[in-house]
């Protein structure tokens, strides 16, 4: 199968020819222009020409129609001068099929996006390929590379790093791309999905606050992660505005699965002062606060209060029921992939960030603390 992007590479260049004859001055503009036409022309080359950012040569290289007439005339002018080939044959016929990348697959919250990029998917005709992607690997943009194994109309990036290689990778390709709850500050030209975490975080301690509760600690998720950020921020407020002191040794940094949170929620018990009611940043490290909580003889709610953030399908049937934050997994998976569908047909965006919004859902897991 033919691979995806521009011509081979360009010779060797340099080469030096005999002869006493010296050639005509050429001028530096076109000089460089005629350098970066004999390396392999890309999208970030005729940016760089054009004097425009990379995301609007992609615009105008899939046929976007949300750019102004006289930029996209200097792009497709140096777009020929360049000769750059453009991947338009490939995408001029459809697959049917988009991809869906995650970072794991080892987590209901996973299966839960699954299901609503599915529900779309079934709506509309389409299938949905699911792999995951490993990071730390010495090639940065390996999965956008083993895109190039099989035709796809579009890709939703699930919970991961996107580093800049990957996508200009992806633009290049002309392969469309909807990134849900990024893992890092994505593109602003970027499409992606998420939820209101900031006021999850709030909401959740909000609770504990209401409930009587002084010393409440956080188990948020990993450091680099936005949204693990964004909901001990509306931690961290909620406690400001409550007069209580924000205390950086009740909040650790977990890793959202079990074990995170039953080895930080192990270290917070047993701090000289512990916690009276922990905040877990997801609904799995709050089921692993339950088991440190249990090892150690403590009652839930009686001796320590906790309060999740998913409202993952096992929170109603845990002992006792979680109240947590939900988050509109389901919903965040299909309307990721609408905009998915409107990119792959060309449609303009009416905007390029969706925030779902949460909602606390109380059970019996957070009660008043003990005398």
């Amino acid at each position: 199968m033919p691979t995806r992007g521009g011509p081979g590479p360009s010779g060797s260049g340099g080469i030096s020819r005999g002869g006493s004859v010296s050639p005509p001055a050429i001028p530096a503009r076109a000089a460089g222009r005629d350098r970066a036409a004999r390396r392999r022309p890309t999208l970030a080359v005729v940016a760089a020409e054009a004097g425009v950012s990379l995301p609007t040569v992609s615009k105008v290289v899939n046929g976007r129609p949300d750019v102004a007439p006289e930029t996209r005339a200097r792009v497709e002018r140096l777009l020929g001068e360049l000769n750059y080939q453009r991947p338009g044959p490939r995408r001029g016929r459809r697959a049917g099929l988009i991809d869906l990348v995650f970072n794991g697959l080892d987590s209901p919250w996973a299966v839960e996006i699954l299901r609503g990029v599915e529900d779309w998917c079934a709506a509309h005709s389409m299938g949905a390929a699911v792999s995951s992607v490993r990071h730390g690997s010495a090639r940065p943009a390996s999965w956008t590379s083993a895109l190039a194994s099989h035709d796809t109309d579009g890709v939703i990036l699930v919970t991961s790093e996107l580093t800049e290689p990957q996508l200009q990778q992806l633009r290049e390709d002309g392969i469309p791309l909807v990134v849900v709850d990024p893992a890092n500050m994505p593109d602003p030209d970027l499409p992606s999905v998420g939820a209101t975490n900031w006021a999850g975080g709030l909401a959740a301690t909000d609770h504990l606050v209401a409930l009587g509760h002084q010393r409440i600690a956080a188990i948020t998720g990993p450091a680099g992660y936005l949204c693990s950020r964004a909901r001990v921020d509306g931690y961290r407020s909620a406690l400001e505005r409550a007069g209580l002191t924000y205390r950086p040794e009740l909040v650790r940094n977990g890793d959202f699965q079990h074990e995170g949170g039953f080895v930080q929620g192990g270290e917070l018990l047993g701090v000289p002062e512990p916690p009276t009611a922990i905040f877990a940043g997801s609904d799995q490290q709050a089921l692993g606060v339950y088991e440190a909580a249990r090892q150690r003889g403590l009652r839930i709610p009686q001796d320590l209060s906790v309060v999740g953030f998913d409202d993952l399908p096992a929170a109603r049937w845990v002992s006792p029921p979680l109240t947590t934050v939900r988050q509109p997994l389901a919903e965040m998976g299909r309307a990721a992939a609408g905009m998915l569908g409107e990119l792959i047909d060309g449609v303009p965006l009416r905007s390029r960030r969706v925030e779902l919004s949460t909602e606390l859902i109380i059970r019996e897991s957070a009660a008043r603390p003990a005398a």
